[in-house]
């Protein structure tokens, strides 16, 4: 009995620390945001309780500046969304297929995909920034191509999307090439005797053998592509015509970019991006499980 006794402490012991972290920093955090949602708030002043006053206005009044922002907002970062996320699944994919099957280069070229999400947002966009320059930017000098990718759409958008999938290509890549090296080499031998290609292993044994990574992957790059913000914010500032001013921006500037802070419109903002986020996560996983049946 004593044994067991000493030995139950050992979960709470390695749980605790991350408890406590994800209590300080995200469920109080939480719920302060849900709770100022409902409030019309300055920042300065105490909270003042309104309801679903700021929902309405965001969701219903046409003639509201916050309404307005909102849905621009939303489409932006819908669109990005819908057009980044297959792409930063399907490209690491790709590349863990393409790097299992030359072992002897797997690790160097590992290293190198997954170096540049070791650098933080500020470092790649102002790097991406010098070199997508129109007026000295290496991309013009070398290939001679006169275009104004930061400040002109589609290019706008293009560049958002080439330095998001450089950015974050390295941590699904990593998931995958575990996830490969741990498909049975039985079925990939007996597939190889009976003559199927490797187009078919991939799509018969590979993809049903990683599905549950393609689960988490998916829905985890999914979150992080609603929430997008560094990259617009530092290469094209929202620009041009607020065609890339996503969500998140609005919801930064109206809670701590102007000399009137407007926290409880932000916080009902962030609440429904949340809301969206949640919706969109569900439909893909039920899809998926759908799809595996």
């Amino acid at each position: 009995m004593s044994n067991k006794k000493k030995l139950s402490g050992w979960p709470v012991l390695f749980i605790g620390p991350h408890m406590i972290l994800f209590i300080l920093f995200f469920l109080i955090p939480a719920v302060i945001g849900i709770y100022v949602s409902f409030t019309e708030w300055d920042l300065f002043s105490s909270p003042v309780f309104v309801g679903l006053e700021n929902f309405k206005t965001i969701l219903f009044d046409q003639d509201s500046l916050y309404h307005t922002q909102f849905f621009n907002g939303m489409k932006n970062t819908l669109f990005f969304a819908v057009i980044s996320v297959p792409l930063c699944i399907a490209i690491p994919l790709l590349l863990a297929v393409a790097l299992s099957a030359k072992p002897k280069m797997m690790r160097f070229f590992q290293s190198v995909l997954y170096l540049p999400t070791l650098f933080a947002i500020s470092a790649v966009m102002i790097i991406w920034g010098f070199l997508l320059s129109k007026s000295f930017g290496p991309i013009k000098e070398v290939f001679g191509i006169d275009i104004n990718f930061v400040g002109t759409q589609p290019w706008a958008w293009l560049a958002i999307l080439i330095v998001t999938i450089w950015w974050t290509l390295g941590g699904n890549l990593i998931i995958y090439v575990a996830a490969l090296n741990g498909v049975p080499r039985e079925q990939m031998e007996a597939a190889d005797l009976d003559g199927a290609s490797s187009i078919v292993k991939f799509f018969r044994i590979s993809l049903p053998s990683i599905r549950n990574q393609l689960v988490f992957t998916t829905v985890m790059t999914t979150i992080a592509q609603f929430n997008i913000y560094g990259q617009p914010l530092m290469l094209t500032g929202g620009g041009p015509n607020n065609s890339t001013r996503v969500l998140m921006m609005y919801i930064q500037e109206n809670a701590f970019g102007s000399s009137t802070s407007v926290a409880g419109m932000s916080s009902a903002m962030a609440i429904l991006l949340g809301i969206v986020i949640m919706i969109v996560s569900i439909v893909q996983f039920v899809m998926i499980k759908k799809l595996e049946r």
